[in-house]
C-alpha cells in the first residue's frame, strides 16, 4: 500500500527530529511536537485527612464521585464548605461543571495521542491496534489524572451502556470517533441527544448491523439487531413492556441507514448515509404509536425526508418513556449507591430524569440528593478498572498506562474497550471476585515500583506527605484506621501494599 502524505510528513517530521535526539537518554518526539502547557502542582503537606472511624461525607462523595482520593483531595474538597454538607454541595457543583475546571495535568498525559482527535476518515490511515492502544491509554490516564473525575466516571459509565467491541469489522477505525463525539460528548449532557448520537453512530452502526438493515425489495428481512438492543440495552430496559413485535417494527423503522465501509468504497469512509430506497416504506406501530406509512407516488427526497424522520419518531417515543426512565435511574442506582438499589431511590431518580427531559446533571443531582446515597457508603466492590486507577491516585504515582497497567486489567477482565457483547462489563460485584489475588498482586508490584519503569511512586515522599503513619492510613481508608489495621499494618512489613489490598480500600 502506497504512503499517503500524513504518513510522509510523519515519517519525515520523526527522522529530522530523530537526529536533534541523538545523544539523550530518554526522548519521545511527541513531547516536543506537542509542548504542554505548565502542570499544576499539588498542594503542599501535611494533608489533613478523615477523622472520624466511619466514612464521612467528604469521603464519601471522593469514593462515588471520583476514581478516587489523591494524597490531597479530602483536604481541599473538606476546606470548600463550612460543614461536611456544604463541602460537598460545593464540590458536586464543581463537578457537574467540568467545562469551567482547568485540567492541565490531564491535558499533558494525554497530548500524545493526537490521533483521537483525527477527522473520522483520517483513522483509517492508522493501523488498528495503534488506535485501540490509543483509545485505552487516553481512557485509564484520563482517569488517574483528570481534575473533571465525575465526568470521567460518567464516560466510563455510559461507555459500558452504549457498549461497542472495535474488533467487528470497520468498527476497528470508527470506536474511536464514538468515544469522542458520542460518549465524551454527551457525557454529562442530555440523554435523548447521546441516544440520537449513538443512533447514528457508524461504530454503532458496524457493531449491531444498522448498516446491513434494508427494505430494498419485497424479500429482503429488515435485520433487528440494532431494535433490540436498542429496546433492551439502551432504553427500556428487557421488563420495559416492548414485545418482539415492537422490536420488528423499530427495525422496520431504521431500514436504510448505511455507513461507507473499506470494502467497499475508498472515499467518505465511515461516512453515513440514508438510502431512501432502502427504507420500509409501509406503515408501523411501535407501542401503540402509528407511524404513517410513506406515499407511493413520493419522489426520493420526500421518502428521504420522511424516512429519516422515522429515526426521531422511534426515538422520540423511547427517549423519555417511563421504562426508560427507570431503567436508567436503576444503573445510575447501581453505580452510585448499591447493587440493589433501594426501590424509593431508583423512583426519586426516575421522576428527575422525566422531569429534567433527561437531562444528566439534574438527574445526578437527584441522586445524590437520597438518603439512600447519603447514607450507604463503603459497600461496593471496585471494578478493576476502578481498583487499579484509585491505587494510582491514592499514592501519587505516575504512569503512561503501558503494557505492565493493561496487562492487569486484561488478565482481570476490565480492559476498556474489550467487552464482547453490547450489555457491557457488568456493574455488581459477583463477576469480580475472581480478581482479588490479581489485586493484590498489582498492589505489590506498584508499591514495590516493579510493574514497568513509567508506574512508579515514590513511597517516602508519600509518607512525608502525612503527618504520621496513621494518618497515611486514613488517607488509604477513608477513614481513621481503628487499632487492629495500626497494628496489622506496622507488623507487616508492607504496610502500604496491606493497605491498598485490603477490603477497606477495595470498596468505596
Amino acid at each position: 500500500m502506497s504512503s499517503s502524505r500524513r504518513h510522509f510528513l510523519q515519517t519525515g517530521s520523526a527522522a529530522s527530529l530523530a537526529v536533534v535526539a541523538v545523544g539523550c537518554d530518554k526522548f519521545e518526539v511527541s513531547e516536543i511536537l506537542l509542548p504542554g502547557r505548565r502542570a499544576a502542582a499539588p498542594p503542599e503537606g501535611p494533608y489533613q485527612t478523615p477523622a472520624g472511624k466511619d466514612i464521612d461525607l467528604v469521603s464519601h462523595a471522593l469514593n462515588r464521585l471520583t476514581f478516587g482520593a489523591r494524597p490531597w483531595d479530602y483536604q481541599q474538597v473538606r476546606k470548600m464548605g463550612a460543614t461536611e454538607e456544604a463541602a460537598f454541595a460545593a464540590f458536586l457543583d464543581q463537578q457537574l461543571a467540568p467545562e469551567t475546571i482547568d485540567d492541565p495535568n490531564c491535558e499533558n498525559a494525554t497530548r500524545r495521542f493526537e490521533v483521537l482527535q483525527e477527522p473520522l476518515g483520517e483513522m483509517f490511515e492508522y493501523q488498528e491496534k495503534h488506535l485501540l492502544d490509543a483509545l485505552v491509554r487516553n481512557t485509564v490516564l484520563r482517569a488517574v489524572f483528570s481534575e473533571r473525575q465525575l465526568f470521567e466516571v460518567m464516560v466510563s459509565f455510559w461507555s459500558d451502556h452504549f457498549n461497542i467491541d472495535p474488533s467487528k469489522g470497520d468498527a476497528k477505525w470508527l470506536k474511536a470517533a464514538d468515544d469522542r463525539d458520542v460518549i465524551r460528548a454527551h457525557a454529562l449532557g442530555k440523554f435523548p441527544e447521546m441516544l440520537r448520537a449513538s443512533a447514528l453512530s457508524p461504530a454503532m452502526l458496524w457493531y449491531l448491523d444498522g448498516r446491513v438493515n434494508k427494505k430494498a425489495n419485497e424479500a429482503d428481512k429488515p435485520n433487528e439487531n440494532y431494535a433490540r438492543e436498542l429496546l433492551e440495552l439502551h432504553t427500556l430496559g428487557v421488563h420495559g413492556g416492548y414485545r418482539q413485535k415492537d422490536v420488528m417494527e423499530v427495525a422496520r423503522c431504521l431500514t436504510g441507514w448505511s455507513v461507507k465501509e473499506t470494502k467497499r468504497s475508498k472515499f467518505g469512509l465511515g461516512e453515513v448515509e440514508f438510502k431512501p430506497f432502502q427504507h420500509d416504506r409501509g406503515e408501523k406501530v411501535v407501542l401503540g404509536h402509528v407511524i404513517p406509512p410513506i406515499p407511493k407516488k413520493a419522489n426520493a427526497e420526500e421518502i428521504e425526508r420522511l424516512g429519516r424522520g422515522e429515526l426521531d419518531t422511534v426515538l422520540g417515543i423511547i427517549g423519555l418513556h417511563p421504562s426508560t426512565a427507570k431503567f436508567i435511574a436503576t444503573k445510575l442506582c447501581q453505580r452510585f449507591i448499591a447493587d440493589e438499589p433501594p426501590a424509593a431511590a431508583v423512583t426519586a431518580v426516575s421522576e428527575k430524569f422525566i422531569a429534567s427531559g433527561g437531562d444528566i446533571p439534574a438527574t445526578l443531582r437527584g441522586l445524590f440528593a437520597t438518603d439512600a446515597f447519603l447514607t450507604t457508603r463503603g459497600n461496593k466492590l471496585k471494578r478493576p478498572f476502578h481498583y487499579i486507577v484509585s491505587t494510582l491516585r491514592a499514592t501519587h504515582a505516575t504512569t503512561d498506562a503501558g503494557r505492565a497497567v493493561q496487562d492487569y486489567l486484561l488478565r482481570m477482565g476490565h480492559a476498556p474497550f474489550h467487552y464482547p457483547t453490547p450489555d457491557g462489563y457488568p456493574e455488581e460485584a459477583a463477576p469480580w471476585l475472581g480478581t482479588l489475588l490479581w489485586r493484590w498482586n498489582f498492589a505489590v508490584g506498584l508499591t514495590n515500583n516493579t510493574l514497568d519503569n513509567e508506574t512508579k511512586l515514590d513511597a517516602d515522599k508519600l509518607k512525608a506527605s502525612f503527618a504520621t503513619e496513621e494518618n497515611l492510613m486514613a488517607h488509604v481508608l477513608g477513614r481513621a484506621p481503628n487499632a487492629d489495621e495500626v497494628t496489622a499494618c506496622k507488623n507487616s512489613g508492607a504496610p502500604l501494599a496491606l493497605l491498598l489490598a485490603s477490603p477497606s480500600f477495595q470498596k468505596c
